[in-house]
């Protein structure tokens, strides 16, 4: 292992790369996507056929509750024992990947693929890690994350990870040397994902990625960007996956009771693959996340909202501004004179309340479309909210610890990271 990685918590790993497979039908979007649109994980069930595909390999949080998750959970597992005995993978040893994707706006996103250490990782909100959540962790959400992944052989990341590197010093030279690199993928993606390009960095560049990340953990950046002096150095924020990534650390620390001390620099499950992203790529857009809630009368809802905020009104106005769509109408609350930072932190708060109270159901959906289509049913109200800009988002960590949780997805749902690569974590 790279021993110039020590410092930063993230070193190259041993990726697994599928091989003779259609790279189309093998790659499929992060789990968490289109949870309330099963047509969509039909589609990709009637693309795949019975092609190798990490379909077989990841559960979608939209079969999360089936009666028969249990076995589909034991399905993945053997599968993946089966993909590792019948030489599906190729092992790309002590490597970094650096990507392209090509986003359904034309636009190119640039990422590095290597695996972060758990250890420097901690999604406990004010935490001075040098890897730290962004949003607030639902530790309801992990135990069934922990039973798909803690009998699993290997593991396939949709984490993505953000650097605040506004001189483009990590990733950008690779863009420019990319010729100098061995390519290792080059496919269209399937369901209207756009396109992926990989290359395997030399080990000049990776040593050059070192360099350049370790000079992002310097007190003098902590004092230009942040306005901060001696505080502990945020390196890593999570923008994507930040269950995925708390359920990895979950699990490690299961292991960790049930194995001596000296050994757990040893565990493969000690680490996580992880796509790094700076937060300054111009294809990188912060999206809102909204709220969809399912089995309620709407009126009701509304009614409540006002009485929940009493200087709450109908219409747009200064303060929080929050659309609304459901079958009867479509309109806008104002909360003026808010006592949290972001509109999403109003909106869930009361939603925590008045299920608890009343009952139904939150699913929180990407993009206004289907927001509306998914509110305007009978017996659902959907909320919109605004877009967080992507430059409040590690001055705010630093500052105030995380954010209400869901609060911004990175990108539309088809801009998601599918899944490729993986890694063995036992």
């Amino acid at each position: 292992m790279n021993q110039s990685f020590e410092k930063l918590g993230f070193y190259p790993a041993d990726i697994l790369l599928p091989k003779d497979v259609d790279m189309t039908k093998w790659a499929v979007v992060a789990c968490d996507q289109f949870t309330s649109q099963p047509e969509y994980w039909q589609a990709v069930e009637d693309t795949v056929g019975n092609a190798p595909s990490t379909l077989r390999l990841i559960l979608p949080e939209a079969k999360l509750n089936d009666p028969d998750v249990e076995q589909s959970i034991a399905d993945i597992n053997s599968t993946m024992e089966q993909y590792l005995e019948s030489g599906v993978f190729q092992t790309l040893s002590d490597s970094l990947l650096y990507m392209e994707r090509t986003q359904s706006d034309g636009k190119i996103r640039h990422g590095l693929i290597g695996m972060i250490d758990l250890e420097q990782y901690d999604f406990t909100p004010g935490s001075g890690a040098l890897i730290r959540a962004t949003e607030g962790t639902v530790l309801s959400r992990i135990p069934p994350r922990v039973r798909v992944r803690e009998h699993a052989p290997i593991e396939l990341p949709h984490v993505m990870l953000l650097i605040d590197d506004p001189d483009r010093t990590v990733i950008a030279p690779l863009t420019a040397a990319s010729g100098e690199m061995e390519k290792v993928y080059d496919f269209e993606l399937q369901q209207g994902g756009g396109h992926l390009r990989g290359w395997k960095l030399t080990d000049i560049q990776m040593d050059g990625v070192a360099a350049a990340l370790e000079g992002l953990c310097t007190d003098a950046e902590m004092q230009k960007k942040y306005g901060l002096s001696g505080a502990a150095p945020l390196l890593f924020a999570v923008g994507d996956g930040n269950h995925s990534l708390a359920t990895a650390k979950q699990c490690y620390e299961n292991l960790k009771k049930v194995t001596p001390e000296s050994q757990w620099g040893t565990l493969p499950a000690r680490y996580a693959l992880v796509e790094v992203v700076n937060n300054h790529d111009h294809a990188l857009q912060f999206e809102p996340i909204h709220r969809v809630l399912f089995g309620v009368q709407p009126d009701q809802v509304l009614e409540a909202f006002k009485s929940f905020y009493p200087e709450a009104y109908e219409g747009r106005g200064e303060g929080h501004v929050i659309a609304y769509t459901c079958a009867e109408h479509t309109g806008f609350l104002t909360v003026p004179n808010p006592k949290v930072q972001l509109a999403v932190g109003t909106l869930q708060t009361f939603l925590d309340a008045y299920v608890q109270e009343y009952g139904g159901e939150v699913d929180y959906i990407h993009g206004d479309d289907v927001t509306d289509e998914l509110g305007a049913k009978a017996g659902n109200i959907g909320f919109k909210l605004p877009a967080m800009g992507k430059e409040q988002l590690f001055k705010t960590v630093m500052t105030d610890g995380v954010l209400p949780r869901k609060t911004f997805s990175m990108g539309h749902a088809q801009d998601k990271r599918y899944y490729v690569e993986a890694r063995r974590i036992k």
